[in-house]
């Protein structure tokens, strides 16, 4: 059985930092595209980056680029997304996905496996 599990939400102040990590168990997604999207309350899921296999990496969300970089360790099946000069806009549940093939997806109806999500509140 798949699974993503997201960690290292919590809570921080506007200006700071938080890495968040996805591991992936059940199958190995090394070649297979991941992505970050995100949920505001009240607010449709939101694309927010995406990798290849390779490292190439697409943002979704122009509000992100510069201060969140997605990384992925193929031999560990993990997926990162360091969020950097945090904004209290920031916050949402973070959710990690993962695509059955290996091109980028932009839409949450391209991914075929998530996570449970993991809450990210940026204070003001």
């Amino acid at each position: 059985q798949v699974q993503l599990v997201e960690s290292g939400g919590g809570l921080v102040q506007a200006g700071g930092s938080l890495r968040l990590s996805c591991a992936a168990s059940g199958r190995t997604f090394s070649n297979n595209a991941m992505g970050w999207f995100r949920q505001a309350p009240g607010k449709e899921r939101e694309f927010v980056v995406g990798i290849v296999w390779s490292g190439t990496s697409a943002y979704g969300a122009d509000s992100v680029k510069g201060r969140f970089t997605i990384s992925r360790d193929n031999a560990k099946n993990t997926v990162y997304l360091q969020m950097n000069s945090l904004k209290p806009e920031d916050t949402a549940v973070y959710y990690c996905a993962a695509r059955s093939v290996y091109g980028l997806g932009y839409r949450a109806g391209e991914y075929n496996y998530w996570g449970q999500g993991t809450q990210v509140t940026v204070s003001s």
